[in-house]
This record gives C-alpha cells, sequence and structure tokens, in this order.
C-alpha cells in the first residue's frame, strides 16, 4: 500500500466538510442567485439533498472493493488495460481540479485583495505549503484539519450572528416566483461544486479507520458542509439582495462588509477571507494528493512523494493557462464544469457501480 498513514472517523468527517466548502463558499451563491434569483436558498437545499443521494452511490461503490482506491478499482472491475486508461482519466480530472483550486485562489487575492501583486507570486506561495502538506501525507492533513476546525467555526458563527440584523426577509419573496424548473436546475451549480468533486474521497477512503462506518462520516461530512452553504446562500440573498449576489463574483465576501456594529466594529470581511483561505488550503491540498496518488497507482509505484514537486510546478503552469479571466470562469463554473464533473463524479462511477455488481453476480 501507497500510503502508510490512517485517519479516524472524525478527521474524515472534518475534510468531508472543509472540503465542501473550499471554493463553493465564495462562488455557490452567486451562481445560483443568477439562475433562481431570490429562490436561489430552495435551489441550495435541493441540490444538497441530490448531493446527498450522489455521496450514498459513492459509499455504496467504495463498499464494493473494502481496501481499494478508485484507481485500484478501475483495474479490478475493467481489467488491466482498460482499468489503467479510466485511472489516467481520473488523474487528469484530479490535476485539473487542484489547478481550478489554485487559480480561484490567485483570482481571489488578486481581485479584492491585493490587485498590485502579481498572481505567479500568490500561486508559487500557495504552492509551497501544499506541496509540503502532500509530501507529509495524510495523515498529518487529516491532524491538521482537527487543528484549524474551531477557528472555522467560530468564524462562521461570528459572521452568522453580526449579519443577522442586516437580514431582510423581504428580499426572498415572492417565493417560488421562478418556477421549479430554474429552482432544479439553479440546484445543478452546487451539485457541480462540490457535489460530484467529492469523488476526490474515493482515493482516500481506503486509509480510514474503522472502515465499515465511513460510510457514514463521509455522508455526515457532505450534510454539514451542504448545510453552510445553504445558510451562506441564505444570507447572501436576504441581506445583499438576489440581483447584487447574482452579479458579484464572491457575494459572500462583500457579505462581511456589511457587519456594522456601532461605530466600532466593522469591515471585518478578513473573517470570510480566513474562512475561505482555510476551507480551500484542505480542498487543494486534497485534490493535489488523490492526482498524485492516482497516477503512483496507476504505474504500480511504491511512493507518491517523488512525484508531488514535479506535478507541482507542471500545476503551476496549468494554473496560468487554464482559463484566461475571472469572466471567462464564471461563464466556465455556470455552463461548462458541472456536466463536465458528471462525468467523473456520477456517470462513471455509476457505470464501475454496475459493472462490479455484474460480475459479482455473474461470479455467484
Amino acid at each position: 500500500m501507497i500510503e502508510k498513514g490512517k485517519i479516524s472517523l472524525v478527521q474524515l468527517n472534518i475534510l468531508v466538510m472543509l472540503f465542501s466548502l473550499g471554493s463553493a463558499i465564495l462562488i455557490v451563491p452567486s451562481a445560483l442567485s443568477s439562475v433562481a434569483r431570490q429562490d436561489g436558498w430552495i435551489s441550495a437545499v435541493i441540490g444538497v439533498a441530490l448531493g446527498a443521494g450522489i455521496v450514498q452511490m459513492l459509499v455504496i461503490l467504495d463498499r464494493q472493493h473494502p481496501g481499494q482506491s478508485l484507481v485500484e478499482s478501475c483495474e479490478t472491475i475493467l481489467g488491466s488495460f482498460a482499468g489503467k486508461l479510466v485511472g489516467m482519466l481520473y488523474f487528469m480530472f484530479f490535476f485539473l481540479l487542484a489547478s481550478l483550486v489554485l487559480r480561484n485562489i490567485g483570482d481571489f487575492i488578486t481581485t479584492i485583495v491585493m490587485p498590485e501583486t502579481p498572481i505567479q507570486a500568490i500561486h508559487v506561495l500557495f504552492l509551497v505549503i501544499i506541496v509540503m502538506g502532500v509530501r507529509l501525507g495524510l495523515e498529518v492533513i487529516g491532524r491538521a484539519s482537527e487543528i484549524f476546525l474551531p477557528w472555522i467555526v467560530v468564524l462562521i458563527l461570528v459572521l452568522v450572528f453580526f449579519i443577522i440584523p442586516q437580514i431582510d426577509i423581504d428580499r426572498v419573496q415572492p417565493v417560488f416566483e421562478m418556477g421549479m424548473n430554474k429552482i432544479m436546475y439553479g440546484s445543478l451549480s452546487i451539485l457541480g461544486i462540490p457535489y460530484f468533486e467529492l469523488v476526490v474521497f474515493l482515493m482516500i477512503l481506503p486509509y480510514v479507520n474503522k472502515r465499515q462506518k465511513a460510510g457514514k462520516a463521509f455522508l455526515a461530512g457532505s450534510l454539514l458542509g451542504g448545510f453552510v452553504l445553504i445558510l451562506i446562500t441564505c444570507l447572501s440573498i436576504t441581506v445583499l439582495g438576489w440581483d447584487f449576489t447574482a452579479r458579484h463574483a464572491f457575494p459572500s465576501y462583500t457579505l462581511a462588509k456589511k457587519i456594522r456594529i456601532g461605530e466600532f466594529l466593522q469591515r471585518i470581511e478578513v473573517m470570510m477571507a480566513v474562512i475561505w483561505f482555510l476551507t480551500i488550503f484542505f480542498k487543494l491540498t486534497l485534490c493535489f494528493y488523490a492526482s498524485a496518488l492516482a497516477i503512483a497507482q496507476v504505474f504500480k509505484l511504491s511512493s507518491y512523494r517523488p512525484l508531488v514537486l514535479p506535478l507541482g510546478m507542471i500545476m503551476l503552469v496549468m494554473s496560468l493557462v487554464v482559463y484566461p479571466n475571472i469572466v471567462y470562469f464564471r461563464e466556465f463554473s455556470s455552463h461548462t464544469w458541472t456536466p463536465f464533473a458528471f462525468v467523473f463524479g456520477f456517470a462513471f462511477p455509476f457505470m464501475l457501480l454496475l459493472l462490479s455488481k455484474a460480475k459479482k453476480a455473474v461470479g455467484k
């Protein structure tokens, strides 16, 4: 087994929740509101419910071949050649996802926080930390998530508590104005980011202690992350209005700017930035880890660690060319990413699950 480390059920739960928030906490409210307008919160609820079904399907696939990662399961189900081919496709998906997440970080910082700083410098600084984390292994990543979770929870609670006075419930009316078609179409945004992307955890589940309970921890983490996304979407719509939320690239960051308690507590949007930096750090680390582990397993290497630095250098370049600007990314994430992620996050796993059950049935 390439990865010698193990993580606990609690650490898995935390990692899934942080991964689910990741880039979604800044991007999803805008995507939902642009389609479903003031009914975006309903789209979020439906999306989380559908996402739970997707996670359950991934758990069932994992239980078909306990102890094997997604790439190893592909070879068991499809045979050596086809299995390696699908394994390489998953490596490219994980690697592309990691590159996109790294670019999200660069865009956010150069757009909102430090507009004079070259995006390349931001990418290099973040990538150094990510490479260090991945080389240290899954066990260290899991322990780090336990350390940072209390800070993230406290910051989210502070954000929610202080923004409550700004809520205007009239901004969600009239309810169901857009009709169910628009609401269902809007829910696809939250399926694309993050629920289809949770297929990454099929590379991690084999290294969880108490494997028989890993599925419940996986599902619970995805639901906790989904609840926070619903909450942030509701706050964005009721405080900023659906039109502002839809127009702005990072509405939840702007949401934190609205906090104003008297004349002494205001402009504390740095809280939102800290929440996002921490959650997206874990999402990027897990995507990069999964890509390195996938290619190592495809080629039967004894360790993935020698691949981490060269893959990091390639990802640095790829993150700069993966899309030209943030306007392009908004169109890409709204119309292209969800069907693309559907192939890897649902279609392939569903096909593998059917084939696996068919092989076992024939074997009996």
